[in-house]
């Protein structure tokens, strides 16, 4: 499903009505198609914009003109009804313009969001957090051992910031909204289009397809990242890693982001993973790894696809073949790392994620 683009399905997308699973389909989709992220932006600012509509009495003037139109004989009631068809759609194509208008000022974020303290005495700069204060771009927020305080990010999430941690406004934009976390934990709750919230850390970039998550940082930069709901993009440079709920990913400084892997899945693939990612694991990791899997890991075997040496490609294929149906994917492409093909093929599996 969703192999090709999502128009028919993005209203329903964006009022929430897709089922589970094929919103996790959509998700998968809009986080690699660019032109129904941008469908999906129209739709979502059209929907924001029609609720700040003023519900107005259509004025005095216009009712003669209507009942002229129902009192017309029949063979003028046509071209009177018409007319006043127009110039009732031209009215409201001016109140749904200067609707949007208001919706897209009003809704501009003003380069600060706003701070609540949950716990001890977490600071913006110098200044101690007694209740409620606003963090503005390039501001540092901190927290001690004892310590706990949220970000309210524009309006489209929270961000709840744990003891000992150090994050930073990068970006407060309407389309772009940046954090960055030096040190600590944050959990982030985000309900909006995909690819408008961002959080930079020593070795990655998250960023958020719609979704909520868990992300930490140590003094080393070493981070992991857990997923709850959704999915949330793992970058550095040309690595990727896309992470659904229920799975994890490590990330490492000068490496970027490691394989994904589900909470649940064996210490030994979880081991061998590691040392996969991290170390000179060699062909002895990968072949814990292959034993280990189960059809969930798929989604760890299609990442590891295009991470292993070339001679080692027909392995993790076979092996996820033996796991689950290959939907007509193309081995040789597949080896080839054939764009299309891995994308297809990873959209397919994401049934078993």
């Amino acid at each position: 499903m969703f192999r090709r683009h999502l128009s028919g399905q993005l209203v329903r997308y964006n009022d929430r009505q897709l089922a589970p699973l094929n919103t996790r389909q959509a998700e998968l989709h809009l986080a690699q198609c660019s032109q129904c992220r941008g469908e999906l932006d129209r739709i979502g600012f059209a929907a924001e914009a029609i609720r700040y509509l003023p519900t107005v009495e259509a004025p005095e003037s216009i009712w003669p003109s209507v009942e002229a139109a129902l009192d017309a004989p029949k063979t003028n009631r046509r071209a009177a009804v018409l007319n006043w068809r127009l110039a009732a759609g031209l009215l409201l194509a001016i109140i749904t313009t200067s609707a949007a208008a208001y919706w897209y000022t009003t809704r501009i974020t003003k380069g600060s969001w706003e701070v609540v303290r949950l716990e001890g005495s977490p600071t913006v700069g110098s200044k101690r957090i007694s209740a409620t204060v606003h963090i503005a771009v390039g501001d540092w927020l901190r927290t001690d051992g004892s310590s706990r305080a949220r970000i309210k990010v524009g309006d489209i999430g929270l961000v709840e910031v744990g003891p000992n941690t150090r994050v930073r406004v990068l970006t407060a934009r309407p389309a772009e909204h940046r954090l960055a976390l030096a040190r600590g934990q944050i959990s982030a709750h985000i309900s909006a289009p995909p690819r408008l919230f961002f959080v930079e850390t020593p070795s990655s970039t998250a960023i958020d397809l719609g979704c909520a998550y868990t992300l930490q940082v140590d003094d080393a930069g070493f981070g992991l990242l857990r997923v709850t709901l959704g999915w949330v993009s793992l970058g550095w440079g040309n690595r990727e890693s896309l992470v659904p709920a229920g799975a994890n990913c490590h990330t490492r400084p000068g490496v970027g982001p490691g394989t994904p892997y589900f909470e649940d899945t064996s210490g030994q693939l979880q081991q061998a993973l590691a040392k996969f990612d991290f170390e000179t694991g060699g062909p002895r990791a990968l072949d814990v790894i292959l034993a280990e899997s189960r059809v969930r890991d798929s989604l760890t075997l299609w990442h590891l696809l295009s991470r292993v040496e070339a001679s080692e490609r027909g392995l993790v294929f076979d092996r996820i073949a033996a796991l689950t149906p290959v939907p007509g994917i193309s081995r040789q492409k597949a080896l080839a790392l054939d764009p299309e093909t891995l994308t297809r093929w990873k959209e397919e599996l994401a049934w078993t994620w």
